[in-house]
C-alpha cells in the first residue's frame, strides 16, 4: 500500500519555481507541473499541503480525470461524460472521502489554471465561462454527494472543498483543501467580486483582495492614504467602503474620484510630503512603481513617526522579476524593525510580479 502524500498547488503562471525552491526544505519532492500549477509527493502518509507566499491555493491531490490522446490524424474532443465518470469513481473510491457519513463534500470548486502571466493578453486569474459549464455539470452528477447546491460559491472557514482544475478541457486534476485562510474560500483562491460599477482601473481588485487578505477592519468614517493612486481604481473600492481617501500621486486622477466630496488628491510623490499629512489617517495603501527598497524607506518614514496614528498598512513590493524572491525575506527583516503586531506576505491572485504585505501595526502609544 502507498501511503504517501500527494499535493498539489495553484498559483501565478510563471511563479511555478518560486514554489519549487520553497519546497526543498519541507520534504516535498516535485511531480507533474504546468504553468499554473504544481504537484508534489512526500513520502510521509497525511502529511498537510504545503503552504506558502507564491502559493494560492494548497490541495491535498485525489487524482486526474484524462482522455487518451488520439491516434494519429484524429482531433481529441473531450468527452465530458467519460471525464465525468473518471470523477465520480475518484470520489467514491477515494478513501478521504469514502470514510465519511452522509453526503461526504461540503462544497465544490472549477477552475483553471492560469493560462498566462496575469496582463498578457488581457488575462485575468479565475472562474471562466468553460469553467462554469463544467462545474454545472459535475455539480449536477455529484448532487447526492455535494451539502452545497451551487457551485464555485464563497465557502464558509474550515469547510472542506473539492476541488477540480482544469489543466485543459480533457485533463482535470482532482484534490481537495479545507478553507483555512480567505483564499481558501474562493474558487481557485480568486476572490469573487462584482462591482456595482465599472471600476477605474484592476486597482480595484487588487485593493479588495489585499484587505480581504489583512482582515484589517476598515470602517466607514475611517481615514485611508493610498501612495501610487493613479488613475484611482483602489480609491473607488476604498470610497465605496465609506472611507475618506486621501490619493498621493503626480499623475492625473480619474475625475470620477477628484468629484468625490470624500476624496482629497495630493499631486506628489508619498516621500515628497510633511509627515503631517498622515495625521489622523487610519490606513495606509502603496502601489507605486518603485524599487521596494525605496518603497519601504517612504513607508518606514511615515509608520515609525512619532505622530503616528494609522494601524495598519497593504504594500505592493514590485519584484520586478522572480530572480528577486531570494530578497523577500531581508524586506521582511526590515518591516520586523517596525516592531508591528503582525506581518502578512502573499502574492495575491491579482498581482503580477509582485507581492502584497500586510502589516498590521501596534496602537500608538
Amino acid at each position: 500500500m502507498n501511503d504517501a502524500s500527494f499535493a498539489m498547488m495553484v498559483c501565478a503562471h510563471g511563479a511555478e519555481a518560486a514554489i519549487k525552491t520553497q519546497l526543498r526544505d519541507g520534504g516535498w519532492r516535485l511531480a507533474f507541473s504546468r504553468p499554473g500549477l504544481v504537484t508534489a509527493k512526500h513520502d510521509r502518509p497525511n502529511q498537510a499541503p504545503p503552504s506558502g507566499t507564491f502559493i494560492r491555493t494548497a490541495m491535498t491531490s485525489l487524482g486526474q480525470c484524462r482522455l487518451p490522446k488520439p491516434a494519429d490524424g484524429e482531433l481529441n474532443r473531450p468527452d465530458g461524460n467519460e471525464l465525468l465518470d473518471q470523477l465520480v469513481k475518484i470520489v467514491d473510491q477515494h478513501p478521504m472521502i469514502r470514510q465519511r457519513e452522509g453526503k461526504p463534500l461540503e462544497a465544490l470548486h472549477v477552475f483553471p489554471r492560469d493560462r498566462h502571466p496575469i496582463g498578457k493578453f488581457d488575462f485575468e486569474p479565475g472562474v471562466d465561462e468553460l469553467s462554469k459549464m463544467i462545474a454545472d455539470a459535475v455539480q449536477l452528477r455529484l448532487a447526492d454527494r455535494i451539502v452545497h447546491e451551487s457551485p464555485n460559491r464563497i465557502v464558509e472557514p474550515w469547510r472542506d472543498v473539492l476541488d477540480v482544475v482544469l489543466v485543459a478541457p480533457d485533463h482535470w486534476m482532482v484534490g481537495m483543501h479545507r478553507a483555512l485562510d480567505v483564499h481558501g474560500r474562493w474558487p481557485g483562491g480568486v476572490q469573487p467580486i462584482a462591482p456595482k460599477y465599472k471600476p477605474i482601473s484592476r486597482a480595484y481588485f487588487k485593493a479588495a483582495e489585499a484587505i480581504a487578505f489583512a482582515e484589517f477592519d476598515l470602517q466607514a468614517g475611517d481615514t485611508a492614504v493610498e501612495i501610487g493612486s493613479a488613475p484611482g481604481g483602489a480609491c473607488g473600492f476604498l470610497l465605496e467602503q465609506g472611507l475618506h481617501v486621501i490619493g498621493i500621486d503626480p499623475a492625473e486622477m480619474d475625475p470620477r474620484i477628484t468629484r468625490h466630496k470624500r476624496f482629497r488628491h495630493l499631486r506628489a510623490r508619498g516621500g515628497d510630503l510633511k509627515r503631517s499629512i498622515y495625521a489622523g489617517a487610519d490606513w495606509l495603501l502603496v502601489d507605486s512603481n518603485v524599487r521596494p527598497d525605496q518603497t519601504l524607506t517612504t513607508v518606514e518614514n511615515v509608520v515609525t513617526h512619532p505622530t503616528r496614528t494609522l494601524r495598519g498598512a497593504i504594500i505592493t513590493l514590485k519584484l520586478g522579476g522572480y530572480h528577486q524572491v531570494a530578497q523577500i525575506e531581508r524586506w521582511i527583516q526590515r518591516i520586523e524593525t517596525w516592531e508591528p503586531e503582525e506581518i502578512r506576505v502573499k502574492q495575491l491572485a491579482r498581482n503580477k510580479v509582485e507581492v502584497c504585505v500586510a502589516v498590521r501595526l501596534r496602537r500608538p502609544g
